[in-house]
């Protein structure tokens, strides 16, 4: 096989691997985002909201438990091995799920141990970006693979509540067992583990990077970047009902359509970090948009209508953008061998500040206090500005 052939090959297989690592993140997505979907069904089942509200939180709590050890385990044992085993075990338990009729503990012991398992494609899928894309590419095919969060909730938002209308609970909960059976199958069958550097017998263990101060600060900063995004996620719906006379479906479907854009600023954001050949100077410039834009929807709450329905399109798109950029700098900077613990931990620190945004911010609205929550939110990826380690980016392929 010639160079030129053998080139193309390599070319046509990382991208075939990319999607599906995309579509293992989006069958995760599918699930983790989904439940949600599913609270009508089990209100109708003689659930109390704060019941249902417990069941809904349980894949992410147990998703935050396990981000870093499934990182490790990627770093060590490979990305297929972990890809598959954690997405099928997962798959496997709502499979259980659809087809027995749980106690509400149970249930929550369900939800909870297949969301501790499905973490196992978060670190793992983007390692494999990291090991089959160079430098130069890197940042769209991360951008690309972020996209599944949006396909996960579009997906799960066409599908589970027409599945649990129609069927019931038990069969919505089906599909995304289905999704992710099929998927974990592939990704067992057709992905390749990026090649790794030959270790030398009796070479010392690589150092963690983690002695110094720079994985820290950009955990830190994305974390504190993630406020903005939860603001303008959790309240935007109930902010244009109560405060704007919206319908929920209107306000539902207007949500959806800016979800496409935030994709698309996700896209946009990895080629631009392509194209300048940095990660953290475009995500500095991002904090600064992001802490601008939350006070125009500040500005927008007190004055017109207009201002604000424009300053939430800018919002949902400008606020999510970074989400790709820390997390392909944390495996940059960290290394081959630590890049899954990296984007562990990194998920980690971004899921505890997704967790506590809602409930502290919504102790600062209050009744309608608005404008006060999304000027407070504006104080997060200000400090996120200084935070981010952009003197310390180094490039590593």
């Amino acid at each position: 096989m010639s160079r030129a052939a053998g080139l193309d090959t390599r070319s046509r297989r990382r991208w075939g691997i990319l999607a599906l690592g995309l579509a293992a993140q989006t069958a995760s997505c599918s699930f983790l985002y989904g439940i949600p979907f599913l609270v009508p069904e089990m209100r109708a089942a003689g659930l109390t909201l704060a019941e249902a509200g417990t069941i809904v939180a349980a894949p992410s709590i147990g998703l935050l438990f396990t981000l870093i050890a499934w990182g490790a385990a990627a770093d060590r044992y490979g990305e297929r091995l972990v890809m598959a085993i954690g997405l099928g075990t997962s798959s496997a338990l709502l499979l259980v799920t659809s087809l027995v009729t749980p106690s509400t503990g149970v249930l929550f012991a369900l939800f909870l141990l297949a969301g501790a398992l499905t973490a196992s494609v978060n670190a793992a899928s983007g390692r494999a970006v990291m090991g089959w894309f160079g430098p130069d590419e890197r940042g769209t095919a991360m951008g690309v693979r972020q996209t599944a969060q949006p396909l996960g909730v579009g997906v799960a938002a066409l599908a589970l509540p027409p599945l649990a209308q129609h069927w019931g609970f038990q069969s919505a909960v089906l599909f995304p067992a289905v999704f992710g059976l099929v998927v974990a199958a592939l990704v067992a069958w057709l992905v390749i583990d990026p090649p790794r550097p030959e270790k030398k017998p009796g070479a010392p263990k690589p150092a963690s990077p983690y002695r110094t101060p720079t994985l820290w600060r950009l955990h830190g900063a994305s974390a504190l970047l993630v406020v903005p995004q939860f603001a303008v996620s959790a309240f935007a719906p109930v902010y244009l009902v109560s405060a704007h006379g919206w319908s929920a479906l209107a306000a539902g479907w207007f949500l959806a359509a800016v979800q496409v854009l935030g994709a698309v600023g996700r896209l946009v954001s990895g080629y631009w970090s392509d194209r300048v050949g940095s990660r953290l100077r475009p995500m500095r410039q991002l904090a600064m948009a992001s802490a601008a834009v939350m006070l125009l929807v500040a500005v927008g709450d007190v004055s017109w209508m207009w201002v604000v329905l424009f300053a939430l399109v800018l919002a949902a798109v400008i606020t999510v953008a970074d989400n790709g950029l820390g997390f392909t700098a944390s495996a940059e900077l960290a290394g081959i061998d630590w890049a899954g613990r990296a984007m562990g931990t990194q998920n980690t620190a971004q899921n505890i500040a997704a967790s506590l945004t809602p409930p502290l911010l919504g102790l600062v609205i209050g009744d309608s206090r608005y404008a006060l929550a999304f000027c407070v939110a504006a104080v997060f990826p200000v400090l996120a500005i200084g935070l981010t380690p952009v003197r310390a980016e180094t490039r590593s392929s």
